[in-house]
């Protein structure tokens, strides 16, 4: 496997593996944080089916209007989910993205026996999600870079603090596992958005 086949495996790969973590984070006492992960599983594993190279399975014609159907479905949720917490405005960017990415990847027609996309979406719609995802991104990573405490707390790194309710301290309510996930489907989204 080379070139768009190995980078389909590893975003599959990738945004699988990032929605299994979002199920495991279900367990959380916290209903916000079961709320997040349970839309953030949702998109890894549509992510996931999406990337899936079409050298392996030719998704049939209908198949994107279902990923249409499921990621506005998702973002209805996160509209709705909006007015109490800004973190579902992310969410609300990453379906219409998903959205927006089903409808200009949709089969147009075949042409010896193999589908033909359209030529691509809005290239001002392109370059602006783009970007946000260029930013999400490298907001996300610094999150995740450990900033020294002053001498008067003891040194060392600090840890990021965990969210109210973020229930036991298992591996999976750690509050920097949850963002080096969203970090991951970050990365992905963009790459995701370069092949559009």
């Amino acid at each position: 496997m080379h070139g768009p086949a190995m980078s389909g495996w590893l975003l599959m790969v990738l945004s699988a593996g990032t929605g299994a973590y979002c199920l495991a984070r279900l367990r959380s006492d916290s209903k916000a944080a079961r709320s997040a992960a349970g839309g953030e599983a949702v998109m890894g594993f549509g992510m996931a089916a999406m990337a899936l190279p079409a050298a392996v399975v030719t998704p049939p014609a209908w198949g994107w209007a279902v990923f249409v159907a499921v990621f506005g479905g998702g973002a209805l949720r996160a509209l709705w989910l909006s007015r109490t917490s800004t973190h579902h405005l992310h969410h609300l960017v990453g379906t219409l993205a998903m959205v927006y990415m089903a409808i200009t990847m949709a089969p147009g027609g075949a042409h010896d026996g193999h589908p033909q996309h359209s030529p691509g979406g809005l290239p001002l719609l392109t370059g602006v999600l783009l970007v946000y995802y260029a930013l999400y991104v490298l907001r996300a990573g610094a999150a995740l870079i450990p900033v020294p405490t002053t001498a008067s707390t003891g040194g060392g790194p600090a840890t990021p603090p965990r969210p109210p309710g973020a229930g036991a301290a298992g591996w999976g309510a750690r509050p920097e596992l949850a963002l080096a996930c969203r970090l991951s489907m970050g990365i992905a989204m963009f790459a995701m958005l370069l092949t559009v």
